[in-house]
């Protein structure tokens, strides 16, 4: 009896650490493919080459939900997507040089973005993050995304940081603002329904 009891104990031992790994495996490849999805949906701009996405709010759901690393690790697999020629960025574009377009530098920050989310938001175990720290950590993350995609577009566009901010920043704080604060509430929603699913 005591037998079998043992090798029951082996057994929760060895399966517990597998489902975890299958669910945070699940995680980083669904907010993967929610930020290809998300470039799908695209308003273009006639005064700027950076067009509006969904895509946003995805990275921000990203590092919120599974933390800086798989966070990270969910943003990095959608650019190696992307670099490896599936139509994966706005507009279907794939490819390596897509990064070197005006919105490379945008791309680029949604992976730094998750270390800033998932590191403000984490928090003990046994204590859940506010909804004020999760919207802190929101606009954090964007400002990180917003600051990659100026320094870029500025080498991009060859021009004075007054035309990089007319042309990749002032037109979408508004429009971004909204996509953190749906971001947030998701969120919120989300845990309070389902706990952490994937982290």
């Amino acid at each position: 009896m005591k037998r079998h009891q043992i090798l029951a104990s082996k057994t929760i031992a060895i399966d517990i650490p597998k489902k975890s790994v299958a669910g945070i495996a699940l995680g980083v490849a669904f907010f993967a493919l929610l930020t290809a999805v998300g470039a799908y949906v695209r308003i273009p701009l006639p005064f700027t080459p950076v067009p509006i996405t969904m895509q946003v709010m995805f990275v921000l759901l990203c590092g919120a939900a599974l933390g800086p690393v798989y966070g990270a690790t969910s943003q990095a697999l959608y650019v190696v997507i992307g670099i490896l020629g599936l139509p994966a960025f706005s507009a279907a574009g794939g490819g390596f040089s897509y990064l070197l377009g005006p919105t490379g530098g945008y791309i680029v920050g949604f992976v730094a973005a998750q270390f800033i989310v998932g590191s403000i938001i984490k928090t003990r175990e046994d204590k859940r993050a506010s909804f004020l720290r999760v919207c802190i950590a929101m606009a954090a993350g964007l400002a990180v995304i917003h600051l990659f995609g100026a320094i870029h577009l500025k080498t991009f566009l060859a021009a004075s940081w007054s035309v990089t901010l007319s042309a990749g920043f002032i037109p979408f704080i508004f429009i971004d603002s909204l996509k953190a604060a749906s971001a947030a509430c998701f969120f919120m929603a989300f845990r309070n329904r389902f706990g952490y699913l994937f982290s």
